[in-house]
């Protein structure tokens, strides 16, 4: 049987530039890489930076919460004492936030921590942190 889990490839212009948010600012280990791209061990699932020339840009913008979310976007959810060290390891970097670390929908089903930040290669990022891991799809 496999492990569950996700691959995403995503596009980068500069992988030294993408080496240093993923690897440095981030803390995610290394795996293979060749002269055009890098796994990432995304908390146990492969994430790969490929060289991709040129800017990126969204498709658009939705409102949740009273914020316009990017999209399209990828993340991670984490436990609420991780997602308050990665919110301090990213102002510590100086990240800019397209959303600052906030608690959503409050008291209601789904409550939760989230932030959304790009990487230098503009790559939409979200990572949220639920008071209660079983209310992921409540409705």
């Amino acid at each position: 049987m496999t492990r569950p889990g996700f691959h995403l490839a995503i596009p980068v212009d500069d992988l030294s530039r993408a080496r240093e948010f993923y690897g440095g600012v981030l803390g995610l280990p290394e795996g293979r890489s060749a002269a055009a791209w890098v796994d990432w061990n995304f908390h146990g699932h492969q994430v790969v930076t490929h060289v991709v020339p040129g800017a990126r840009t969204e498709s658009g913008r939705n409102p949740v919460d009273g914020h316009e979310v990017p999209v399209p976007h990828f993340g991670l959810i984490l436990s609420i004492a991780d997602f308050h060290e990665l919110a301090g390891k990213l102002r510590a970097a100086g990240t800019e936030f397209v959303i600052e670390p906030y608690q959503r929908f409050a008291g209601e089903p789904g409550e939760q921590w989230t932030m959304f930040l790009h990487d230098p290669a503009g790559n939409a990022l979200e990572f949220k942190a639920f008071r209660d891991e079983s209310q992921l799809f409540a409705k």
